[in-house]
């Protein structure tokens, strides 16, 4: 691992890292953190596996411009230094063990003004239909009295993205906290659908979205779950449902209670139910626990999920963020709480099928790494 220190003038490593940055003296000196280019060694990894922040991180395996595959993990927008504010960082990896810092998804200019909110909880969606990648996104104040959701799309997932504004709000999808959106596509031939899933904390709720503008809503919407979540991600697997929801505050320095729980169904519209039967529609309800925080075990906070991906051994593995306790919760004046990136293993059931990691806490010490052949 390599630290580079930049102060007051634009510094850009060839093939290593591409950063853009206004050369002003009056911000402070930044550190960013990357990898080495991967190698034939990189059979173990350890949490966590990109810093200082990338929370509420999505990821795609994508090709560039130039036929090469890698993975790209985006993350909400937070201060990383004073004066320097990522929005939307984008990350990117050949082996999701080394990743390197490429880039902002938008820029002061090009950050979606249609709310004047944060960019947060984005999540990455190629389109088969035209091949273009789109970027959906939060935008929200804390305590926003109307957040929403935008997208805006690219050629490449490096970006640069353009904003096509406003899919959904409070007002116009009458849900309160219209935030922490969620793109699934399923079904086959006529059966199949694309839904847009959304919520925090005043109940989860899905909306049939257009698979070819990715924009416009398809008749009305419903409720999947209550009050207890947000941070939405469902994964399908043998027929089954699987709702991933983060629970407890995210961003409480110490104080923090971020989780992971549970919950299946066979129906992408519910009724999902956790291990005991009961439905996780029911306000105050949490479902099955997954992942939890563990002070001993360095990290806290654990939760808003990225995708899970099954490499080419067959064995599965989710990105999520968590609280480094070893380290300051903020990274410098104005900024969220810090939550660097950290993956595990998800491992199921052979009696039951339901999916765990194990100990139910993040791992903190040397793990096999992910398998990809190319």
């Amino acid at each position: 691992m390599k630290k580079i220190l930049l102060t007051g003038f634009c510094l850009m490593p060839a093939l290593i890292m591409i950063i853009a940055l206004a050369c002003d003296s009056k911000k402070d000196d930044e550190v960013l953190i990357w990898t080495d280019p991967p190698t034939a060694a990189d059979t173990m990894y350890q949490n966590p596996i990109f810093e200082p922040d990338l929370a509420d991180p999505t990821f795609i395996r994508a090709t560039d411009e130039t036929g090469n595959k890698w993975f790209y993990a985006y993350g909400t927008q937070n201060t990383w230094a004073t004066g320097i504010n990522r929005i939307t960082p984008i990350v990117r990896s050949k082996n999701m063990v080394k990743w390197e810092y490429l880039g902002d998804a938008f820029t002061s200019t090009s950050k979606p003004s249609w709310h004047n909110g944060g960019i947060w909880a984005p999540q990455i969606v190629q389109n088969p239909n035209d091949g273009l990648f789109y970027l959906y996104y939060s935008n929200s104040l804390w305590g926003d009295s109307n957040p929403g959701v935008g997208v805006a799309k690219s050629q490449h997932p490096s970006g640069p993205f353009t904003d096509l504004g406003k899919v959904l709000d409070n007002q116009s999808s009458g849900v309160g906290n219209s935030i922490d959106q969620f793109f699934i596509t399923t079904g086959t031939g006529r059966n199949k659908h694309s839904y847009l899933f959304w919520g925090s904390f005043a109940g989860i709720w899905g909306w049939e979205i257009n698979a070819t503008d990715m924009k416009t809503l398809i008749g009305s919407k419903f409720q999947i779950a209550g009050n207890g979540f947000e941070g939405t991600y469902i994964y399908e697997k043998d027929g089954v449902f699987w709702y991933f929801g983060s629970s407890g505050s995210c961003c409480d320095g110490p104080d923090t209670k971020y989780h992971l729980t549970v919950a299946r169904a066979t129906d992408i519209k519910g009724p999902y139910l956790d291990k005991n039967g009961n439905d996780i529609i029911q306000n105050g309800r949490e479902a099955t626990p997954f992942l939890k925080g563990d002070a001993t075990k360095g990290w806290i906070g654990p939760g808003h999920n990225a995708e899970i991906i099954k490499d080419d051994k067959g064995r599965y593995f989710m990105l999520y963020h968590a609280v480094d306790v070893n380290k300051p919760w903020l990274i410098s004046a104005g900024g969220a709480t810090r939550r660097p990136l950290l993956m595990d293993e998800v491992l199921w059931d052979a009696v039951t099928g339901w999916p765990y990691i194990e100990g139910g806490v993040p791992s903190n010490t040397l793990k096999v790494a992910p398998y990809f052949a190319d």
